[in-house]
């Protein structure tokens, strides 16, 4: 019980703590540029543990948003800021839109999928601890350990008022949200229309009410948007959308940058594996020069 209550709510050591911690989480990204067994999505394996592709994902990022609203509820009280109506808006916005953020990605993405790929559950535990890390870092900073007055907030940045930053970093935070929101429905519509035309020759068989044939694994290349220059569009979006973010927090506040800085370690080494998928899967003369996640470059 004592463990619990040093970390929910986190102690200023604590969090401290776990902050420093996960800041060297990229060293252990780097085996993913070795190895190549990653055991979900396109490259989601046959195993006897595999979880559910919706459960798996839903439970696996859903603990981080769950955790950062718990922290910014009880952590003021905790510290002696009178409650969660004491926290500067800005912390508030910040909260919210990571709530935001994790509404989509947890709940409404998913169910919104026609189909997902079964997870190893390495790969959903992996996903759980980031989760858990990353909720607690920030719902730390954001529920009292980081600014605590709307003044603090202007404080921490020399050359830009709290005001002009915190809008300039929301925009760039929505660019990116509605631009992964748009890419990831490119790759709906893929099983969507093999749903529709898998529904069209059945009913033309006269066969409509049998039971309908998997559409999980019907993969194409994507072409709107930005998948005209690059394979994975929602990662590099999502990318935006986070640097937006730390933005609004400004430079100093190390919990959003870590969380930009860890979400581009894990994430480019499998848009890079991806990249290599495709042209294995439809050939290099069909990529069309596309790269993996930067257009251009990478």
């Amino acid at each position: 019980m004592a463990l619990v209550q040093k970390w929910l709510p986190p102690t200023k050591e604590s969090w401290e703590m776990a902050v420093w911690v996960f800041q060297w989480f990229p060293l252990v990204t780097i085996l993913q540029w070795f190895l190549t067994w990653y055991p979900a999505g396109k490259t989601s394996t046959n195993s006897r543990f595999n979880i559910p592709g919706r459960i798996a994902w839903i439970t696996m990022e859903i603990p981080g948003v769950l955790v950062l609203s718990y922290i910014m509820y009880s952590l003021p009280s905790e510290i002696g800021l009178g409650g969660f109506s004491a926290l500067p808006w800005e912390n508030k916005a910040m909260g919210g839109l990571f709530v935001i953020h994790y509404l989509y990605r947890a709940i409404i993405s998913p169910s919104l999928n026609p189909s997902m790929s079964p997870i190893h559950p390495i790969v959903w535990a992996s996903a759980i601890a980031f989760q858990l890390m990353n909720g607690l870092s920030i719902g730390g900073y954001l529920g009292g350990h980081g600014p605590t007055t709307h003044w603090d907030w202007q404080g921490r940045e020399m050359n830009y008022k709290a005001g002009g930053r915190m809008e300039l970093g929301m925009m760039i935070f929505f660019l990116g949200f509605f631009a992964n929101m748009f890419h990831d429905d490119e790759l709906r519509e893929i099983r969507r229309a093999a749903q529709r035309n898998m529904d069209k020759k059945l009913k033309e068989a006269g066969e409509q009410g049998k039971s309908k044939r998997n559409v999980d694994k019907v993969y194409m290349i994507p072409k709107n948007g930005l998948f005209w220059y690059i394979f994975f569009p929602h990662y590099l979006c999502e990318w935006i959308e986070w640097g937006g973010y730390w933005m609004m927090a400004g430079l100093g506040a190390t919990p959003m940058r870590n969380f930009l800085v860890n979400e581009i370690a894990t994430m480019l080494p499998r848009a890079v594996a991806g990249r290599r998928w495709y042209i294995e899967r439809f050939g290099r003369e069909k990529i069309e020069g596309r790269k993996a996640v930067i257009p251009g470059i990478l």
